[in-house]
C-alpha cells in the first residue's frame, strides 16, 4: 500500500463538474493499492495517518494530529501510485492491484478513519477526478507498507 499525504487548508474533488467530497483544513490521502495489500496494511497505515503530527500547535510546531484539531479527511483511490517507468517512457500499472481487489480495500480504508471519528469522504473508484489541493506548508509524505 502506497500513500501520499498531504495538509490541506482545503480539498475538493469532483467528477465532471459533480463535487463528490470538500473538505476545509485536513488531508487528502491519495491510495494505491498494491495485489498483496490487506485490511492489515489499511489498519496500520489509517492509524499512522490519524496520529500523525502534522499539524501546528500554539507555537507554530507540528505537534498535532488530524484527530487532535478534528480535521477532515478525502481519500482518492491513485493505482498510479504503483507506476513502473524503469523502462520505456510509457509507466507500466502491473504492479497495481486490480480493481475488484482495490475497490473494496479503499472503502474499507477510508470506513476505518470514520471509525476513528474522522470525518471522511471519497473520490470515486475508477473514475477521471479532478482533485483540488490547496496543500499547506507544503506537507506532503509519502508512506509505504
Amino acid at each position: 500500500m502506497r500513500v501520499v499525504v498531504q495538509r490541506v487548508s482545503h480539498g475538493r474533488v469532483s467528477v465532471e463538474r459533480h463535487t463528490l467530497a470538500e473538505i476545509g483544513v485536513g488531508l487528502v490521502i491519495l491510495l494505491g493499492i498494491g495485489p498483496q495489500d490487506g485490511e492489515e496494511q489499511a489498519q496500520y497505515l489509517v492509524e499512522k495517518i490519524a496520529n500523525l503530527r502534522i499539524f501546528e500547535d500554539a507555537e507554530g510546531k507540528m505537534n498535532r494530529s488530524l484527530l487532535d484539531i478534528g480535521g477532515q479527511a478525502i481519500v482518492v483511490s491513485q493505482f498510479t501510485l504503483y507506476a513502473d517507468t524503469r523502462k520505456g517512457r510509457r509507466p507500466s500499472f502491473t504492479d497495481a492491484a486490480p480493481p475488484e481487489t482495490a475497490s473494496p480495500l479503499v472503502e474499507h480504508f477510508a470506513g476505518l478513519l470514520r471509525e476513528l471519528g474522522v470525518q471522511t469522504q471519497s473520490g470515486e473508484f475508477g473514475a477521471h477526478m479532478l482533485v483540488e489541493i490547496a496543500n499547506d506548508g507544503p506537507v506532503t509524505i509519502l508512506m509505504e507498507c
